[in-house]
């Protein structure tokens, strides 16, 4: 079931980080042949975004070349058989270059870069792949020799930092779950994070979605799990930013930049007291509990007894004697503290918070 998937979701990612810099097919046949080369990149004289953000990946993308990722290491026939690709494209490209009558230097040839988990010493001996230390490839690239322009990457023995980051994911156990943490941890402002994270997700459904998991599908799954999930909790959290917009843009026409600041506070609050606080509360009201001074007690000035008395009555209809006894108390406390109390507690938590 797993490399069916994997391939896809492969594909999809190689694309999703490489397009910024270039052109790139997937899935691309091989004439007179009947197989497909999987990630075939050509970078643009002028990329939209820099190939170093991208790290080692940037790197091997500097020049023309295909990505052949593999979820399992590959056998020396699979090697070869990728070797063959390289060939046949390698071929079309000189005929093309001979009808139009112009050379193809040696360094515009593509590279094969083979994307591995691992890769045994066995294999490596095989094909004469060595590390590169001279052009600072670093540990876990291993070059055939020049002529073959081939390298195999040996995921699982790449550095652990954030130049590695993007080839890790494709890695398996442990290289693949560190590598998918520091993916969810980077900032939401991360250009390529939101994409990939969703296109994780989708892969984890798409393995989930067997009747029948090998052992192998269901550590995939678990090492799929945090993109999956904190790709549904920002979807979630998405969702329910917008529906807040749209109920305040009915409300009072626009959205203006301090009500715009506000919003994330609004955002803290359980769905059922945040609805009810729409419903009720003024425009002036909510930028004074969630406004982005809002933490300042001056702003309550002296009806700040008013301003609690009025979000209690919003929250739970009345405010009955013994609430109204407890006012004072919770008057005692600075209004950052205060706010999410009054927003959040119950009121039988409040009478016992501010009973003491």
């Amino acid at each position: 079931m797993t490399r069916q998937p994997h391939d896809q979701f492969a594909k999809q990612y190689l694309e999703e980080l490489l397009a910024p810099l270039g052109t790139i097919e997937t899935s691309r046949d091989v004439p007179s042949e009947v197989r497909q080369i999987d990630v075939c990149f050509t970078p643009a004289p002028s990329p939209f975004t820099e190939s170093s953000n991208l790290g080692l990946l940037g790197k091997m993308a500097a020049t023309t070349c295909l990505f052949e990722p593999f979820r399992n290491a590959p056998t020396p026939v699979e090697v070869r058989t990728c070797m063959s690709k390289l060939n046949s494209v390698e071929a079309e490209l000189l005929r093309k270059a001979r009808r139009e009558r112009r050379s193809l230097p040696e360094a515009d040839l593509p590279r094969l870069w083979i994307l591995s988990p691992s890769c045994s010493q066995r294999l490596l001996d095989g094909f004469c792949a060595k590390l590169n230390q001279s052009e600072n490839w670093g540990e876990g690239v291993y070059f055939l020799p020049e002529f073959q322009r081939t390298a195999l990457v040996a995921i699982n023995q790449l550095p652990v930092n954030q130049d590695t980051l993007w080839l890790r994911v494709l890695g398996k156990r442990r290289t693949q779950q560190q590598a998918i943490d520091e993916l969810v941890e980077l900032p939401q402002e991360n250009p390529r994070r939101r994409n990939i994270l969703e296109i994780l997700a989708n892969w984890r459904i798409n393995v989930g979605s067997s009747e029948t998991l090998s052992n192998a599908d269901r550590e995939l799954i678990m090492n799929l799990s945090p993109a999956y999930f904190k790709w549904r909790e920002e979807a979630v959290s998405e969702g329910r930013r917008q529906m807040v917009e749209n109920f305040l843009r009915v409300r009072f026409g626009e959205i203006d930049a301090e009500l715009e600041d506000a919003i994330a506070p609004m955002l803290q609050l359980p769905p059922e007291v945040l609805t009810r606080l729409l419903f009720s509360l003024s425009k002036q009201e909510l930028l004074l509990w969630f406004g982005e001074g809002s933490g300042q007690d001056l702003r309550l000035g002296e009806g700040r007894r008013e301003k609690v008395e009025n979000l209690l009555r919003v929250r739970f209809g009345e405010v009955d004697a013994e609430l109204a006894d407890k006012i004072a108390a919770m008057l005692q406390l600075p209004h950052k503290e205060l706010t999410p109390l009054l927003l959040t507690r119950s009121r039988e938590e409040l009478l016992e918070r501010f009973g003491r």
